[in-house]
């Protein structure tokens, strides 16, 4: 469906705000903000090397500091809008000489420069509350990844439980055109992709983790080294994904996303 033009002009808008808000924040973004994320993007990353994607996008790499945190048998290729932020990204896979980091490029997130299907797994960290089109990047995420991969969404999402935290991220959330009370259920309201689970990762329990599954295909296997309780993410063991924080599209009920 085409958008009209003030929903485009506010988009244009949003993601000016965004460039102008990272080309100010670049050199400091790691000292400042890298601490806040770290542990989420160490939880997406040992998810990730868990699983038997080989080829995957980080979409919003950012500065690169998850890079490091990859196997290096997984071939990675990240894209984000803000060239300030790519060149140190780009400082940083030279400094550390992660040869496994294949490409990193300049890219809109809600239009990928990509053929279909050609990525084994997804990551997207702390980008849905950004970008100025959440859906149309979850669905441009669906659209590169292959059937039967694997997508890990790790963002905050609003929720009654947590509310009380919402004051504390207002002053980040201006200062990185954060959108802090986004929901989960907006998010989820038109993808393909199908909901494994998500779980909360720290700190405080501030950020979920989304695990989905583009349709088709054969999944990845995820019993490696790092994998949740040893258990492959499927629908075999839920009890013991529940035991480690999970919740399955069983308990759907608990974000308000009926699936």
């Amino acid at each position: 469906m085409m958008r009209d033009t003030g929903q485009r002009r506010r988009s244009a808008a949003d993601l000016a705000a965004i460039l102008r808000a990272y080309r100010r924040y670049a050199p400091t973004y790691d000292l400042i903000f890298g601490p806040v994320f770290q542990w989420g993007r160490a939880v997406v990353a040992r998810r990730m090397n868990a699983t038997g994607c080989a080829r995957i996008l980080e979409v919003g790499v950012g500065t690169g500091l998850s890079l490091p945190l990859y196997h290096r048998d997984k071939d990675i290729i990240g894209v984000d809008v803000s060239p300030e932020m790519l060149a140190k990204a780009r400082r940083r896979v030279a400094a550390k000489g992660l040869a496994n980091v294949k490409a990193l490029e300049r890219m809109d997130a809600g239009a990928l420069d990509f053929e279909d299907g050609v990525f084994d797994g997804v990551v997207a960290s702390f980008v849905m509350s950004v970008v100025p089109d959440p859906q149309g990047c979850l669905a441009e995420i669906a659209r590169v990844c292959k059937p039967g991969g694997t997508v890990l969404v790790c963002n905050h999402f609003a929720h009654g439980a947590d509310r009380w935290i919402t004051p504390f991220l207002e002053p980040m959330s201006r200062w990185l055109g954060w959108h802090p009370n986004f929901a989960l259920a907006d998010l989820l309201e038109s993808t393909e992709l199908e909901v494994e689970g998500y779980e909360r990762v720290p700190p405080f329990g501030l950020f979920t983790l989304l695990t989905l599954r583009a349709p088709g295909g054969v999944p990845a296997d995820t019993t490696g080294e790092g994998a949740i309780d040893g258990a492959a993410i499927d629908s075999a063991a839920p009890a013991r994904r529940r035991q480690s924080g999970w919740r399955t599209s069983e308990d759907a009920s608990l974000t308000g996303v009926s699936r």
